[in-house]
């Protein structure tokens, strides 16, 4: 019989990621709920908050020049540029809660998430792909949270972020909600 008193509990970092509109937030938000235990980690960015976003609990909002000095003092696991703004995972967030034994979650971009891969190879990295790009448009022009330019930029931007899909541990349809939340479910609880 092994004593596991002093043994640390098994945590994992889980690494979602998906063009902008695929949902990541929806799934991220379910499976919080139905697994309290999992951390969310709030990211870092230079863009101005939307309507009810909450600092410390949506983003960590920051200017320019403190989003620079993060990156120049190696506070940020990952980050890179998306849509004119700058976004970034605070690292030691990340380090505390995996060293008490929690799982992680990581709702990233693809550039971050690449960057996870490199320095944090043992991560669980899983892509969101959309059921088609004329669904994923109607969801970003439903949410009404970005403006036509922002919208075409983000549509540009996921057609070739859609050819990396390959590249992750995982590939998940976001077609059907419950679906897709069993899916990733079975993946990170296997």
């Amino acid at each position: 019989m092994t004593d596991t008193s002093t043994t640390k509990p098994v945590s994992q970092l889980v690494v979602l990621t998906g063009p902008s509109g695929v949902g990541k937030g929806t799934l991220v938000k379910a499976l919080l709920k139905r697994h309290p235990a999992l951390y969310l980690s709030v990211s870092a960015t230079t863009r101005s908050p939307r309507p009810g976003e909450i600092v410390g609990k949506d983003y960590h909002f920051v200017d320019q020049d403190q989003f620079q000095r993060m990156v120049d003092q190696g506070e940020l696991l990952e980050w890179a540029e998306y849509a004119g703004n700058y976004y970034g995972t605070p690292k030691a967030q990340i380090t505390t809660q995996l060293e008490q034994g929690v799982s992680v979650i990581l709702e990233i971009e693809l550039l971050g998430a690449r960057q996870i891969q490199k320095t944090f190879p043992s991560a669980l990295r899983l892509f969101i792909h959309p059921p088609s790009l004329a669904v994923l448009e109607q969801r970003l022009r439903a949410r009404g949270k970005d403006s036509p330019e922002a919208i075409q930029r983000r549509l540009a931007r996921s057609r070739e972020e859609l050819l990396a899909g390959h590249e992750f541990d995982g590939e998940i349809v976001n077609d059907d909600l419950e679906k897709a939340i069993a899916e990733l479910e079975a993946v990170i609880f296997q």
